[in-house]
């Protein structure tokens, strides 16, 4: 009787007809689970790389049954893995891949992001793609899920391993204390190279050159027509006012535009000052009048710029900001200098639902940087709560996920039908995720992962309340 090479081998077995995908069957003391990393042995002595995409049990019987994708040959040594290829097999070992196979998923392991451990394998580091953050960014989680906190830590391992120029538009104040080293990482290597970096914080209450300020007459005719909800039919003749005194304006400081528009004795610039005033316009803290406009200081490309814009008193103002960065970059583009646009709570901005004309014009702006602003160097990365509440024409620009605990059936099947490449069974388990922890898919990532994210090096500026307690007695 002919004994069979796989008798003294694990409990679990895998075959793969086409040395892409596998199926395997064992004993429930595999302990595999979706996201996990596995090495596959064959007869022939061929090492594999795999990850399980999908895990069944039976109660009562004992049996684990599951499949998943090959991800390339393990070289002899080890350390290097060829995922050009995979070999199919009739029979294979397979045993949970350790830390140096899983490494081998990266030419080179010094020039990526690290941003915590593996929940599989909570001994081994996952890592992000640098170099593909090229692509637009989707990143959501509900509230409580760890979101920001999350993404801090990413920032940062982007400002510390990359010379990727990145603007912030932070609407809760989450990333103010950018460029504070909380305790626990203040003494560190890391903390010290984050330190000398160049952030800049901008906020409408900081005196120059920190303020945040937008010049209005550098606004695009567009822009400008938004801010006053001017229409160009509705509004024809204020409309028109409006293309006719855009040199005088500029000529002018802001207090003196009111009664220049009634100086020049036409019902239509009446009507347009009229409007100015009505809007209230010229109590705005967002002018520049002076001030250095926030769109100079991107364009001289800080390693980070944060834009406070919770800190306005209408809420107007940090449309206007948005706006004013928005459209300017686009006017640049040509340049194809890099630049990473971070917007947090970015159904702000983004939203369908909004028709007021400042949300129409930075959504519209939004949607184009979305379809054609990759070839250009201008990279999205877009975080909110709540998936279903971005514009569908944004949304489905991003190539690559970040999702955090989401319990919400409707945005989960809106997450499943646009990125088509996150394994089904690894996106059901964001609805069970603790705090902290993450799935990541798409072309910043050498396979899809689910990780427990690590710790910042910075300070979160927007933490909880806590609800204030009694002393025990």
């Amino acid at each position: 009787m002919t004994t069979n090479t796989l008798d003294s081998a694990p409990e679990t077995t895998a075959v793969s007809l086409d040395g892409r995908s596998f199926q395997f069957a064992g004993s429930l003391r595999s302990a595999f689970q979706p996201g996990g990393f596995v090495t596959l042995h064959s007869e022939d002595g061929t090492r594999q790389l795999g990850q399980v995409e999908e895990v069944a049990f039976s109660i009562g019987g004992g049996d684990l049954q599951g499949s998943g994708r090959i991800l390339g040959v393990v070289s002899d040594d080890g350390e290097k893995l060829d995922q050009r290829r995979g070999v199919p097999f009739g029979a294979a070992r397979v045993r949970v891949a350790d830390a140096a196979e899983v490494e081998a998923l990266y030419d080179d392991p010094g020039a990526v992001l690290e941003i915590g451990s593996y929940l599989a394998s909570a001994d081994v580091a996952a890592h992000l793609l640098p170099h593909r953050f090229n692509r637009h960014t989707f990143w959501c989680g509900q509230s409580g899920s760890g979101k920001t906190y999350a993404l801090g830590v990413v920032l940062e391992q982007l400002l510390l391993r990359t010379n990727l120029p990145m603007v912030i538009f932070d609407p809760n104040g989450d990333f103010v204390r950018l460029r504070e080293s909380s305790p626990s990482a203040e003494d560190t290597d890391a903390a010290r190279a984050l330190a000398e970096r160049n952030i800049r914080i901008l906020r409408p209450s900081s005196p120059d050159p920190d303020s945040l300020r937008v010049r209005f007459v550098s606004l695009p005719l567009h822009a400008k027509a938004a801010v006053m909800h001017l229409d160009p039919l509705d509004d024809r003749e204020e409309y028109s006012e409006l293309i006719h005194i855009e040199e005088t304006m500029g000529a002018l400081d802001g207090k003196d535009v009111v009664s220049a528009l009634i100086a020049r004795g036409t019902s239509s610039a009446a009507a347009l000052a009229a409007r100015v005033e009505n809007l209230g316009l010229l109590d705005w803290n967002v002018w520049a009048r002076g001030f250095e406009a926030v769109t100079d200081i991107v364009d001289t490309r800080p390693d980070a710029t944060v834009l406070d814009l919770g800190g306005f008193d209408n809420p107007d103002e940090s449309l206007v900001v948005a706006m004013a960065v928005l459209d300017d970059l686009w006017a640049r583009r040509e340049q194809r200098r890099p630049l990473l646009i971070v917007i947090d709570e970015a159904h702000n901005l983004g939203s369908p639902e909004h028709q007021s004309p400042l949300h129409v014009a930075v959504r519209e702006r939004l949607i184009q940087i979305a379809a054609e602003g990759r070839k250009f160097g201008l990279w999205l990365l877009l975080s909110t709560q709540r998936p279903s509440r971005i514009h569908p024409s944004i949304m489905s620009q991003c190539d690559n996920l970040a999702l955090m605990k989401m319990t919400s059936p409707i945005d989960l099947d809106e997450l499943a039908t646009i990125f088509g490449f996150v394994p089904p069974a690894m996106l059901a388990r964001a609805s069970r995720f603790a705090q902290g922890e993450a799935l990541f898919a798409g072309g910043f990532t050498a396979a899809p992962m689910m990780v427990k994210m690590g710790g910042r090096l910075t300070l979160e500026g927007g933490v909880d309340v806590r609800v204030p307690m009694r002393p025990s007695s």
